[in-house]
């Protein structure tokens, strides 16, 4: 299957490329003239290149379901001279009404802020290394070291840390069960004590108010400071004990839940991960490979693009159904019960994550359904021979072809 690069649409134009780009994925597009085609007037052949279906829909396509993906790449960047960190929240992709998503870097030594908030994090590592710490109501620590693939997830309210370890820090995705958050708001260490009279922190803490005389009369959000020692001389600076649930999880060492030739299924949940109210899945798909038609029953999804060309179709019922291609760093969002299948239509692996707002990960298989009911039943539906609906599988397979 011929990956059609952004590259090679804008060397192509807009209309033209965009047509041979839905043909190079091996779906046919809707057969118009030239002329209805054309498009003589100012545009932007980038910006229509990133989803070549906005310009020609597949012909099952009908309808129009609003923007169903933003990307990462297209959002503005908070700098600091120690990192940064960019977001996709209910204010600039309005469909993402239960779920915003942070992409943050702190490089070696850099540290995002003592901080809290009210939604709960969960947390992906997409690269490097770094060092989280929390504190529970029960006054229960956590310190930890993360790599790329282990996930964390702090629930709201729970003041934490996060810092870059060598030898290059550590960017990672976050996703709050709000899609109202913004990372600019969260409750700094900083900033109460600079709004808070220092005899009243003399007396909170019992010691003389020239303590705070040199305290920073600014927010830090991201600053630099020194790379931390070993994980262990971190961890015994407390005698607290140990968080009974700890807020890290390896997820992509756990051996997949389901694995096939077109790719595998890693799981994250309240049964695997005791810690978290939010539930995920990190799918990767062979090329020619497809998530199989499916929807969540419980949560709305949202999905973030790590690698590959993908493309998902997106079914909504009243006869409406629209297509999306997506690119890394790119984030998807499916609302709750809405079916839909993700494919990878590249040359590369697609690798990409499912995060809901749910404790458990739960799925329905439009093919496990239609195979668990009378198949007799099914067949009056879709004049579909029976003997061709014994053969199918019962059990799901959510990655195709097995």
């Amino acid at each position: 299957m011929t990956l059609y690069s952004r590259r090679k649409l804008l060397a192509t134009g807009a209309a033209g490329g965009l047509v041979a780009a839905a043909a190079a994925t091996g779906a046919s597009a809707e057969d118009y003239s030239a002329a209805a085609m054309s498009d003589p007037g100012p545009h932007d052949p980038a910006q229509a290149a990133t989803n070549p279906y906005d310009w020609q829909g597949l012909p099952t396509d009908h309808g129009n379901l609003g923007m169903l993906r933003h990307s990462f790449s297209q959002v503005h960047n908070r700098h600091t001279d120690a990192g940064w960190a960019r977001e996709v929240t209910v204010r600039n992709f309005p469909i993402s009404k239960n779920m915003a998503g942070v992409n943050m870097r702190l490089p070696k030594g850099a540290v995002r802020e003592l901080h809290w908030h009210v939604p709960a994090e969960w947390a992906f590592v997409t690269y490097g290394v770094g060092r989280i710490t929390a504190v529970d109501s029960g006054a229960q620590r956590f310190v930890a070291d993360v790599k790329e693939g282990d996930l964390w997830f702090f629930p709201g309210g729970v003041p934490h840390s996060i810092q870059g370890l060598g030898p290059d820090g550590c960017e990672f995705i976050l996703v709050f069960n709000d899609g109202n958050f913004s990372e600019d708001s969260t409750f700094l260490i900083t900033d109460w004590f600079n709004h808070t009279p220092k005899e009243v922190l003399a007396k909170n803490f019992g010691v003389p108010a020239s303590t705070f005389d040199n305290t920073t009369k600014k927010d830090l959000w991201i600053f630099g400071a020194p790379v931390p020692g070993s994980l262990a001389d971190d961890l015994a600076q407390s005698q607290q004990p140990f968080v009974t649930n700890p807020y890290a999880f390896p997820l992509g060492d756990q051996k997949p839940v389901f694995q096939s030739a077109g790719g595998s299924v890693r799981i994250a949940d309240v049964n695997n991960f005791p810690a978290t109210t939010m539930s995920a899945a990190l799918v990767e798909l062979e090329p020619g490979g497809l998530r199989e038609l499916h929807w969540h029953p419980l949560s709305d999804e949202w999905q973030y693009y790590i690698s590959g060309t993908a493309r998902m179709g997106v079914f909504h019922g009243e006869g409406r159904n629209n297509t999306v291609e997506f690119h890394p760093s790119d984030v998807g969002y499916v609302p709750q019960s809405i079916g839909h299948y993700v494919q990878n239509i590249g040359k590369d692996t697609v690798r990409f994550l499912e995060v809901f707002t749910t404790p458990q990960y739960a799925d329905v298989s439009l093919a496990s359904w239609m195979n668990n009911v009378p198949h007799e039943l099914v067949a009056a539906h879709l004049n579909i021979d029976v003997a061709t609906l014994q053969k199918l599988a019962q059990r799901k397979t959510p990655v195709v072809p097995v």
